[in-house]
């Protein structure tokens, strides 16, 4: 199935395919746009407009300060009906600060792995469903402690023979050696060309879907896409549709 090209040059998302996993990552910035205006009503039509059955999401509050108190995720996952699962990083303003999860099922399990941060503490999420496990992440700026955190994953991935996929925002480039190393072991979704950030303009692709190759099926169908929100948060979220 061929993608469509918006007038942006962007791949359109495909229809959602019968026996297709739609699979969504983006980092949601707790909700601030672009005009610096919190407003989760917009993260919400968003995700309702991609209609997904997980969803990886990064930068979110969860009855801190700054949010009035409020579980971020808790209200998008009510707004879209959907399940949430929380992966506190670190303490903020009275409130935790991390990676979560959306789903349409109910995870069978679910527990979270510290990832090294020196300007931040990072975490990975993961979760396991019937079909498959997905995972949640936000790597740190340091590149060193990148690529310590793809040492991470492959070893968590290592111990699933489900398919195993990993979202979320890397805070690397392409051409990086932390995505070259990544693609030792895992299947990169994403076409390089359609950047993510920031989401005004973007110029840089930096948030990925990507799936253990150990795992992998190259007969399997895989639509990428980056979807046409320019306001709602800094970065655009990413979509892909996999039959395995």
């Amino acid at each position: 199935m061929s993608l469509g090209i918006n007038v942006d040059g962007e791949k359109q998302k495909p229809l959602n395919k019968a026996g297709s996993v739609r699979m969504m990552s983006y980092n949601i910035r707790n909700g601030i746009g672009m005009d610096g205006k919190q407003d989760l009503q917009r993260i919400i039509q968003t995700i309702e407009g991609v209609t997904p059955e997980v969803i990886a999401l990064q930068e979110i509050d969860s009855a801190t300060e700054r949010s009035g108190y409020t579980d971020v995720l808790q209200r998008l996952a009510e707004s879209v009906n959907m399940h949430y699962t929380f992966a506190p990083a670190i303490s903020f303003q009275g409130g935790k600060y991390g990676v979560g999860l959306l789903s349409t099922q109910l995870p069978l399990q679910y527990y979270s792995v510290a990832l090294p941060g020196s300007e931040e503490k990072r975490v990975l999420l993961v979760a396991e469903f019937d079909k498959y496990v997905f995972c949640s992440t936000h790597f740190s700026l340091t590149e060193n402690d990148q690529l310590t955190s793809v040492n991470i994953l492959v070893d968590e991935a290592r111990k699933w023979k489900k398919p195993f996929f990993v979202a979320g925002d890397l805070n690397a480039l392409p051409q990086s050696q932390v995505l070259s190393t990544l693609g030792k072991h895992f299947k990169v979704f994403n076409d390089p060309s359609l950047c993510t950030f920031p989401a005004t303009n973007p110029t840089q692709c930096i948030d990925y879907i990507m799936q253990y190759k150990d795992n992998y099926d190259e007969e399997s169908l895989a639509h990428f896409w980056v979807e046409n929100e320019p306001l709602a948060s800094d970065h655009r979220p990413i979509g892909v549709d996999v039959q395995f």
